[in-house]
């Protein structure tokens, strides 16, 4: 790409691009800084219809911790006034948003901890691979917050009502086999293969049609999402009202002083 980024290694290999997370002494924790970083790397390589096939990895033990909790921009967001608050939580939401929009193909090579926002960037791409080793996890509901970002009609289009409720609401970690089992997940490696068996992929769609290919994507994630933005559209606003009760700060407090939490509905 263009211009140099703080977190992310990327690199084009005719056409196959590569973006690795690196912000690896913070478990690539999604800073806001990161988060701009990963929007502003899709909509590059969306300009690029020379580009067949995307791989987005981290590291060899986690893909990404998920949004991270300590970055100052992200905290400063709970001080703004509403409107500018409002604006702010768009940064989460943009990036899921550009990976979705990608009219190359998007392959997750996930291995490790998938947490959170991870979960829901994992999401927005089009195939996701997984180590066996692998545990992904929706802390958010336990601790107070929704889950958000646009992420749910994302989710159940994969597994389905019953089994989205039970991940998102119980904040429960699911291995790489279960999340295959399931359909989060459509393919399960052996720890550190994620990667290589995600080039396999990019290599199979490289031998295909490329207009057909993202007219077939296209067409696809039209009628899947038709109403993703119509059933979602609040989410922001639910993350604010849930970030500003009782529950949320005692979920944190619970978390931080690892003992049970006691909620109060309020």
């Amino acid at each position: 790409m263009a211009q140099p980024y703080q977190h992310l290694s990327v690199e084009n290999d005719n056409g196959l691009v590569v973006v690795k997370i690196t912000r690896e002494e913070k478990r690539n924790a999604l800073s806001a800084t990161l988060m701009e970083e990963l929007t502003s790397v899709a909509r590059e390589i969306d300009k690029d219809p020379r580009i067949y096939a995307v791989i987005l990895t981290g590291a060899d033990t986690f893909f990404t911790a998920g949004a991270d909790l300590s970055d100052k921009r992200l905290n400063e967001t709970a001080r703004m006034p509403l409107i500018e608050r409002r604006q702010a939580l768009r940064i989460g939401p943009d990036m899921c948003a550009a990976w979705e929009r990608l009219e190359a193909y998007t392959i997750a090579a996930i291995e490790g901890f998938c947490i959170g926002g991870g979960v829901a960037l994992a999401l927005a791409c089009d195939l996701r691979i997984v180590g066996r080793s692998a545990s992904l996890r929706l802390p958010e509901v336990p601790l107070g917050m929704n889950m958000s970002w646009h992420s749910l009609p994302r989710l159940v289009s994969l597994v389905g009502p019953a089994r989205a409720k039970q991940f998102t609401i119980f904040g429960e970690a699911l291995d790489g086999e279960t999340a295959q089992n399931w359909g989060m997940v459509e393919e399960l490696t052996d720890d550190g293969a994620a990667f290589e068996t995600s080039k396999m992929w990019a290599a199979k769609v490289k031998a295909l049609p490329p207009v057909t290919v993202r007219m077939s994507k296209e067409a696809i994630n039209a009628a899947a999402n038709a109403l993703h933005h119509a059933t979602t559209f609040m989410d922001r606003d639910q993350y604010i009202v849930a970030t500003s009760s009782d529950d949320f700060k005692e979920g944190v407090r619970a978390f931080l002083e690892k003992r049970p939490p006691d909620f109060k509905g309020s």
